[in-house]
């Protein structure tokens, strides 16, 4: 509609200008487009939410092994029930999790204000905004909010934030002009209004010509619930790990019943050796142990002001490899700010750089030229007006003069308000007996219009100019009297010129800092607004973001490319300028293609379907909207570019420490295996050993004595060096860089001095052989978490910094001495053993610390 004139649209929309639409024609649009609503997408049924937390291999194979179980001999139903209860809860925490995220529609339905001034049969009605139609002629004024798109059909001085929608960091004067551009962008669509935006300055009418899901904001929410949220490369690992451990689960689990059944056990006792073999190969805390991992790594980076909405994003951000950033509020201060000035005598300066009383002066004409107020109250600083024109009263009161106190030693008497056409705004104040005028508006106006204006004031203009600065240049009258004559042509002409300010959205002062470690760590920032090209390439250029060979591009240009051009360009593009909400979402996608790890910052509306989008999705906690906070998965409380970066490193660190965890759990749980399928493997050849652990053992060491200090090792410290590695690549396996050889050579360890714990004690009796195992096992994996804990020597001075790992090994130690040495160990039918058995077991359970130890100190000794 933005290229039709005035008359068509309302021809079109068969409405009137005067009198609106009929009752007839409101019932018949409202059936024709729909409601003026967004519609929310279906959720789950909780039967559904709980068939998705019982999908993972692991679990299908433990509640298989449990029912078989349960079956064939009623009597062994401890183990059951344990395995049934360890599968509800991490359901439960599953669903919870779900059940308390994807609110952006909710967020972006409240954002909708609730009436709207409209005219229908002659009459201004109040309706709620829901009710209104296509066709609607509605009424604006300073400080509604606009509750539908459409066509501005009359506009007196009308502005409009749309910072929310578009990114623009300045309110759009609005007009009734058509537009020719038929690619003009959303952000220059200046004779055009839209839902979630606020009427800032003047008044004006629209027509509404979309309404609901049609609107700008509508179409955001089309691609917030079609948007497919990225399985984060955390899950991707635990799930590839989940499907191999279940498929070996299965294999050996029906060789080991084969091999028992061939040895001639009876059914019963090869099932009851086969679950166990399942129970041991399944590592049943490792969910939990995750979930908690990175439950505490979101308590840290809440103390580190970011909040994390969803826990694997944790993890996310610390592999990530791009930062694709709005430039609004998240890379700059979002407010206009003074930055420059220019006098004939001065040139251009910093501002407040000389402190001079001629810069004092040139900032008072701005302030008293201006409408904006700022005011204290309770020792908060309350802002009124255009944002430019505060930047101009904030600049004075650098120079401690208020605009209050500006005004009363210099009353306003007459003004003249600032048109478009003219560029200019006047006011005429009493300066003692006399008077003056000051007028302040576009240079290039106030140049014509003014004397003694040099070459080096017009030189000076397109140098600020240049700089993606906003340039306003004021000029003053004197006059013996009040002037009766308060027209254009009276008073502005034949002015004294007197300076330039020049204006600029700043970057934030630790955002440039910030993205230098980023670029250490081998992570890339590219800008992404809905600004200005001129503007963003200035801040890009100032932050270390745009740098030599790189571009910065329109969306109108990223229009035109399809997407392999876009794909073979991407690397040189660092700054995307005017762009709109589908453009953010089609270069996250694009490096995702690239199989990099994509973080996307934002505050707006437009922010949204890319922050949901991306691998890791980081609101402004202080200037988002509810909209931007709920399509993320983290939240930075102090809006801080530089907190990315923290929560990165925080990621690293978390990843390292799961790695930590997914090693010590599987190489314990490979010892576990090793050593039934051993005693399974030998009775083929006629020795009878019999089983060295029950379900009970190994169900209890998996879930507490494995998982203690699985949660310690989780809480180690990050490694101050974490930044100065580069992000991991996205398919790299969870077990690269010798991971997996490492874990199985471990396995074989455990299992091996596990066996060997076993035959001693079971030359005395089969109950004693089960308990000495049960200890070994036990104690032995306690000791390991010290050799996991670090590449460094356990007897390095930093085995001490961790007190939660000595907590741990305290509490498991003192448990399996519960468990042998009072009533309780019929449960676990296990037998107390004398102090030298003990004593043996625990020696056994030494030695992993002092392979492990060796291997340590010969990688050291062949570096």
């Amino acid at each position: 509609m933005f290229h039709k004139s005035v008359e068509e649209v309302i021809s079109e929309l068969k409405s009137d200008f005067e009198n609106g639409l009929s009752n007839d024609q409101v019932e018949e649009n409202l059936e024709k487009y729909g409601k003026n609503q967004l519609v929310e997408k279906e959720k789950d049924p909780l039967y559904k939410k709980i068939i998705n937390q019982l999908k993972d291999p692991l679990i299908i194979v433990l509640l298989i092994a449990s029912l078989v179980s349960i079956i064939v001999d009623p009597h062994e139903w401890v183990d059951s029930l344990i395995i049934v209860i360890v599968v509800t809860l991490n359901a439960i925490l599953g669903i919870y999790q779900e059940n308390s995220a994807e609110k952006s529609l909710e967020a972006l339905k409240n954002m909708s204000a609730p009436n709207a001034k409209v005219i229908r049969n002659g009459k201004l009605l109040q309706i709620p905004s829901n009710q209104v139609v296509v066709g609607d002629i509605v009424e604006l004024e300073a400080g509604d909010a606009i509750v539908s798109d459409g066509r501005v059909i009359a506009s007196y001085q009308l502005q409009v934030d749309e910072s929310a929608l578009t990114g623009e960091s300045l309110p759009v004067q609005k007009n009734t002009e058509v537009i020719e551009d038929l690619e003009c962008p959303l952000g220059d669509q200046k004779n055009m209004v839209f839902a979630s935006t606020v009427c800032t300055y003047g008044r004006g009418r629209y027509i509404v010509t979309s309404v609901g899901m049609q609107n700008e904001v509508g179409k955001i929410a089309s691609m917030l619930m079609n948007a497919e949220k990225e399985t984060t490369p955390l899950q991707l690992k635990l799930a590839q790990i989940s499907k191999t451990i279940g498929i070996m689960c299965l294999v050996i689990c029906v060789i080991v019943f084969g091999l028992e059944m061939f040895s001639g056990l009876s059914i019963l006792e090869s099932f009851k050796t086969a679950v166990a073999l399942a129970v041991a190969a399944i590592p049943e805390g490792l969910a939990t142990v995750v979930t908690i991992v990175l439950s505490i790594g979101v308590t840290k980076m809440v103390q580190q002001h970011a909040i994390v909405r969803k826990l694997p994003a944790v993890e996310t951000l610390g592999s990530a490899s791009v930062v694709c950033s709005d430039k609004t509020g998240t890379l700059t201060q979002n407010k206009m700010t003074v930055v420059k000035t220019y006098q004939q005598d001065t040139g251009i300066q910093p501002f407040q750089q000389n402190n001079s009383s001629l810069e004092k002066e040139l900032l008072r004409y701005f302030t008293l030229c201006s409408d904006a107020q700022i005011k204290f109250e309770n020792d908060k600083k309350i802002q009124i007006g255009d944002p430019t024109e505060i930047a101009m009263v904030e600049a004075s009161l650098a120079y401690n003069e208020t605009k209050q106190d500006l005004e009363k030693t210099y009353p306003r008497v007459g003004e003249i308000a600032f048109d478009s056409s003219r560029k200019m705004m006047t006011v005429i104040v009493k300066n003692g007996n006399a008077f003056m005028s000051i007028t302040k508006g576009a240079p290039d106006v106030i140049f014509a219009r003014s004397t003694q204006v040099q070459q080096k004031d017009i030189d000076a203009n397109e140098t600020m100019a240049l700089q993606a600065l906003r340039v306003l240049a004021v000029a003053i009258r004197h006059f013996d009297t009040m002037p009766t004559d308060i027209t254009s042509e009276a008073l502005e002409t034949d002015m004294h010129f007197v300076g330039l300010i020049g204006m600029i959205d700043p970057p934030r002062p630790e955002v440039k800092t910030a993205i230098q470690e980023a670029k250490m760590g081998g992570i890339r920032t590219i800008m992404i607004t809905g600004d200005h090209i001129t503007t963003a390439s200035a801040i890009a250029k100032d932050l270390g973001i745009l740098n030599e060979g790189q571009k910065a591009i329109t969306g109108t240009q990223l229009n035109q490319m399809d997407d392999e051009t876009l794909y073979q360009m991407l690397e040189s593009i660092s700054v995307y300028a005017r762009v709109a909400p589908e453009h953010k979402v089609r270069i996250v996608k694009m490096w995702q293609k690239k199989g990099k790890v994509v973080a996307m910052t934002g505050d707006g509306v437009n922010d949204s379907p890319a922050l949901k989008t991306s691998d890791i999705g980081c609101a402004m906690g202080i200037t988002g909207t509810d909209v931007s906070k709920n399509a993320a998965d983290m939240i930075l409380t102090d809006d801080n570019f530089a907190t990315i970066i923290q929560a990165v490193k925080q990621g690293r660190g978390i990843y390292n420490n799961i790695k930590k965890d997914v090693q010590f759990l599987l190489s314990s749980n490979i010892g576990e295996v090793l050593t039934i399928f051993i005693a399974s493997f030998v009775s083929v050849f006629g020795i009878h050993v019999g089983v060295p652990l029950l379900p009970v053992h190994l169900l209890w060491i998996n879930l507490i004595t494995d998982s203690l200090p699985a949660f310690a090792l989780g809480m180690e410290q990050t490694d101050p060096d974490v930044m100065k590695q580069k992000p991991r690549q996205k398919d790299e396996s969870f077990f690269a860089n010798g991971l997996g050889f490492t874990i199985f050579w471990q396995g074989i360890m455990i299992g091996t001095i596990t066996l060997c714990s076993y035959f001693i004690g079971n030359q005395i009796s089969h109950e004693i052989g089960q308990t000495m195992a049960f200890i070994t096992l036990a104690i032995s994996q306690l000791f390991h978490a010290f050799n996991i804990k670090s590449d460094k020597s356990v007897f390095h001075k930093q085995v001490f910094n961790n007190r939660f790992l000595w907590f741990a090994f305290a509490i498991g130690f003192i448990l399996q001495l519960v468990i042998v040495y009072t009533p309780i160990r019929s449960i676990f039918k296990v037998e107390a053993l004398s102090l030298q058995l003990y004593g043996l077991a625990i020696l056994l359970s030494f030695v992993p610390i002092i392979i492990v130890e060796i291997i340590k100190f010969s990688k050291k000794l062949f570096k």
